[in-house]
C-alpha cells in the first residue's frame, strides 16, 4: 500500500480535517489545526506531504521520525500540529487495513469507559449556573470553566473577588453534586496565581488548569507546594521533550497534551507513559472536532492514568458547526451517565460525511481568538 494524496479542508467553527488516500482505496482522517492559525498548519501539512507521497502508510513510526527529524528546525505548535493530524490519519488507515480499532493496536483496553467533562460558560465567566443546569439535563456532572477574566501582573481585590464569587455561587447552587475544574488560561501571573489559588481552596475545584503559562513552568512546583489542589497543564506543550522538563521538575498532578497539537497518537502515547512513571494523571485537551476526540479516546482507553476526557459539545467556540455535525456514525459517540464507551469500528472509528465537509469548507471562517487589553492600553493574555 502507498500513500497517494493528502487533502485538507478548513471548516467551521475553527477546525481543519485531513484525508490521506492510498492506492488500495483505504483512507484515513486526521485533524491537524492550531485554533486561529489553521492556514499556517495547512501550509505545514502541504510541505510535509513530500515525505509521505509514495510511502507505505503502515510505517507510522518511521514516517513520524522522518517528518520530525527530516527538517533541521523542529517542534512548536505549527509543525507538531501538522504532524499530529497526519499521524492520526495514518493510525486510522492502519486500523482499517487490519480491521481493528486503533486501541487494539496499542495493546488493548485498560478500562471499559472514560468520564467526559464539558465546558460551561464563555471567555468571561457569566451565567454559569444556567449553563450547568442545561448540561446536567443531558447527562454531564463534570465541568470546566474559565477561572477569571484578564488579570494584571499585580491586580486588585475586586478582580480576585469576582473570580472567587463565581466559584462560591456554583458550590452554593450544586454543593458536591457536581465537579468542576478552573482554567486560568495562562491569564494569571505567578504572584496573582498564589493569591487566587489560596482564595479558591475552600471550594475544592477538581483542578486548577494553566495557573501560569507553560513558558513559566518553573512556577508549577512552587505553586503546588502551597496548595492541596491538583494543578493541570499541557495544552501548550508540543512534544515529549517539552513534557519531560515539567515532569522532572514536579508540581503537575494532571497532564493535558492535545492530540492535535502534540504530535498525534504516537507522541501522546509516549507522553502518557512518561506521566504514569511520575504518578501523574492524564486528561487530554480537546476543545476541537470529532476526529481529535476519537484520537483522544483511543489514548484514554489504553492509558491507565487517564482520568477524564474533554469534549467540545456545546462549547462557546462552536459557531457554525457542532461536535458531531460532520459525523455519520453519531451514535458511536453517545455518552452513558457522563461516560464515553470505546470506539469499536476499525481505525479511529469515526465516519466522516465528506460531502458535507467539502460543502462547508467553501465558507469556512478564519477564526481568531479575541485580543484583550488592560485599561492602560497594554495587551492582556486571552
Amino acid at each position: 500500500m502507498k500513500i497517494t494524496r493528502l487533502t485538507t479542508w478548513r471548516l467551521p467553527p475553527r477546525w481543519m480535517f485531513l484525508k490521506i488516500e492510498t492506492d488500495e482505496g483505504i483512507v484515513g482522517w486526521g485533524e491537524p489545526v492550531i485554533e486561529g492559525r489553521a492556514r499556517s498548519v495547512e501550509a505545514a501539512v502541504d510541505e510535509l506531504s513530500e515525505y509521505l507521497i509514495g510511502k507505505d502508510p503502515a510505517r507510522i513510526n518511521d514516517l513520524w521520525q522522518l517528518m520530525y527529524r527530516g527538517g533541521f528546525y523542529r517542534g512548536g505548535p505549527i509543525l507538531m500540529s501538522a504532524i499530529a493530524g497526519i499521524d492520526q490519519a495514518l493510525w486510522d488507515i492502519k486500523g482499517k487495513a487490519l480491521g481493528v480499532p486503533v486501541y487494539q493496536l496499542l495493546g488493548g483496553l485498560v478500562r471499559d469507559r472514560i468520564k467526559a467533562y464539558s465546558w460551561v460558560g464563555g471567555d468571561r465567566p457569566a451565567e454559569v449556573i444556567a449553563g450547568i443546569n442545561k448540561l446536567r439535563a443531558i447527562g454531564f456532572d463534570t465541568f470546566k470553566l474559565n477561572g477569571c477574566e484578564e488579570m494584571g501582573i499585580i491586580d486588585n481585590a475586586r478582580k480576585v473577588d469576582a473570580a472567587v464569587n463565581t466559584v462560591a455561587e456554583i458550590r452554593e447552587a450544586f454543593g458536591k453534586d457536581i465537579e468542576f475544574g478552573l482554567d486560568f488560561h495562562g491569564r494569571v501571573s505567578a504572584p496573582m496565581a498564589k493569591v487566587l489559588i489560596k482564595e479558591l481552596e475552600p471550594y475544592r475545584p477538581l483542578f486548577i488548569e494553566e495557573p501560569v503559562l507553560a513558558e513559566q513552568a518553573e512556577y508549577y512546583p512552587r505553586l503546588a507546594a502551597q496548595t492541596h489542589l491538583p494543578i493541570a497543564a499541557g495544552e501548550r506543550m508540543y512534544s515529549r521533550f517539552d513534557f519531560k522538563r515539567v515532569l522532572d521538575a514536579g508540581g503537575l498532578a494532571i497532564l493535558q497534551p492535545d492530540l492535535s497539537h502534540a504530535g498525534g497518537i504516537s507522541e501522546c502515547f509516549k507522553i502518557a507513559g512518561m506521566a504514569e512513571a511520575y504518578d501523574v494523571a492524564l486528561a487530554p485537551h480537546c476543545p476541537l472536532g470529532p476526529i481529535a476526540l476519537a484520537a483522544c479516546l483511543h489514548l484514554d482507553f489504553v492509558s491507565r492514568n487517564a482520568v477524564f476526557q474533554e469534549q467540545s459539545m456545546g462549547i462557546h467556540y462552536n459557531q457554525g458547526a457542532e461536535l458531531l455535525d460532520y459525523v455519520i456514525n453519531k451514535d458511536d459517540f453517545s455518552m452513558n451517565d457522563g461516560y464515553f464507551n470505546p470506539p469499536n469500528k476499525p481505525g479511529l472509528g469515526v465516519e466522516i460525511n465528506e460531502e458535507l465537509v467539502i460543502e462547508r469548507s467553501k465558507n469556512a471562517p478564519d477564526w481568531r481568538n479575541p485580543v484583550w487589553r488592560f485599561p492602560d492600553g497594554s495587551v492582556a493574555e486571552w
